[in-house]
Parts: structure tokens; C-alpha cells; sequence
């Protein structure tokens, strides 16, 4: 256009302004920053050199069918031992729980310590287990880490992935998940590595219901807190005062 579109606007206001760019990112790219559906994951080979260079080691995407049942409801399955991913990494939960986030609210960081061999050095220890064996699924210490599972029955959540282990590139994952009562490509469950920080945000006006498996026990040790000031609800100021 010849016309300058923003005359009428002051010298302050014209040199504060921004536009934003609609043009369309490469998928991977969103990835690690504005996030995708995760339905958009869902079948990709993670082990290719374009998308290892955005996913998190030890991640996976547990691709999930809801069915609806009519006058009844939906039903959905999880996994099965020894099938599917859980199969495939040799992974299967040794507890599990439930958990309700009230709408608009959010969680985390969370971070759990991953399981060093006496003697050897963490990076040369995730090199190994991520990068020159990496389909040896028999050398990840399961029972002396925690790994989660985590999967969706109500609402919609954003979640968030940082890896935070010795010597791997620190990689952002960022995507959206549908419960299963919002039945489509976007329900699937997730597995965290121990030393993936992970955070998650209930969007919109449901709560967040999810159901989640840790392949150790509970142990408040495990349960490290990263910029989690999140989940701390401030008190009124007279209240503080008056404390």
C-alpha cells in the first residue's frame, strides 16, 4: 500500500507497534514453541534426524480410541501390559492415581531424579541410554526412577516438557490434549522420562480429570519443583498482614 496505514497514530505508539506474522510454522518448530494438537505426533518416527532434533528422548505418545456408548457414555482403554508402547520400552506402571485440576488452573514444574550407576558420569549414562543404545528399552532403571504416564478422561490440557539431564540438548515440548469426553485425533496418552521437567495447564471452563502411572511407588523424594509458584495461591493482603 502507498498509504501509511498507521499515520494517524502518535510517534510513541507508532514506534511501540507490532504485527503479528500469520504465516503457517513447520510443525516441529511449533513444537517447541506455540505448541500442536498432539494428535499431530501421533505415528511420527521420532527417531528420524528432522524429528530427534525437536523430541525429547524417552518421550512417547500413546495414541488412544474413545468409544461412545450409546445412552451410557464413552469407554476408553489405557494400555495392556505388554502390548503396545508400553510393550515396545518394557514399561509398565507400578502404581497408579487420579487427579482433578480445577478449570483454569495449572501445575507443576514437576521434575523426577533419574538413576545414575554408581561410577559412571550422568551424561555418558543418557548417552548411552538415548543415543548408542537406544532401542535397548532393558537398560532403563524403571524401578529406581520414576517415569510417568499420564492420561486424560475429562477436560482439555496443555502441557509442557523441558529436558533438564546432565549433557542432553535441552529441548521444549509444548502440546494440547483432549479427555476423552472430547473423542477425536487429540486423545492419547503421554510417558515422561525422570529428569523431563513437565507442567500442565487446564484450558477452558471444565476441570481437568486425569488418571496417571508411575513405574515406582510414591516417594516424596522424587518430587522436585521447578518456577512451580504456579501452584501457590496467594493470600489477601490483610490476611498476610494479620499473619
Amino acid at each position: 500500500m502507498s498509504q501509511d496505514l498507521w499515520q494517524g497514530l502518535n510517534s510513541e505508539a507508532r514506534a511501540a507497534l507490532e504485527t503479528k506474522s500469520y504465516a503457517a510454522q513447520p510443525l516441529l518448530a511449533q513444537l517447541g514453541t506455540t505448541g500442536v494438537p498432539i494428535g499431530q505426533l501421533i505415528g511420527l518416527d521420532h527417531t528420524t534426524t528432522e524429528v530427534s532434533e525437536a523430541w525429547i528422548p524417552g518421550v512417547e505418545v500413546i495414541p488412544r480410541r474413545v468409544f461412545p456408548q450409546r445412552h451410557r457414555g464413552i469407554f476408553g482403554e489405557f494400555g495392556r501390559k505388554g502390548e503396545g508402547v508400553f510393550g515396545k520400552i518394557g514399561l509398565w506402571p507400578s502404581q497408579w492415581a487420579t487427579a482433578r485440576m480445577d478449570s483454569g488452573t495449572a501445575k507443576g514444574f514437576h521434575i523426577h531424579p533419574p538413576s545414575i550407576p554408581t561410577g559412571t558420569e550422568p551424561a555418558a549414562w543418557f548417552q548411552r541410554l538415548f543415543v548408542t543404545e537406544a532401542g535397548n528399552f532393558s537398560l532403563r532403571p524403571y524401578d529406581r526412577e520414576q517415569w510417568d504416564a499420564m492420561f486424560f478422561v475429562q477436560g482439555q490440557v496443555e502441557m509442557l516438557l523441558v529436558d533438564e539431564r546432565s549433557g542432553m540438548p535441552r529441548k521444549i515440548m509444548r502440546f494440547f490434549i483432549a479427555g476423552d469426553n472430547h473423542r477425536g485425533v487429540d486423545n492419547a496418552g503421554i510417558i515422561i522420562p525422570a529428569g523431563v521437567a513437565h507442567a500442565l495447564r487446564a484450558e477452558g471452563s471444565e476441570d481437568l480429570i486425569m488418571v496417571y502411572g508411575t513405574s515406582t511407588s510414591f516417594h516424596p523424594e522424587f518430587e522436585g519443583r521447578l518456577a512451580s509458584g504456579v501452584e501457590a495461591a496467594p493470600l489477601p493482603n490483610d490476611w498476610l498482614a494479620y499473619l
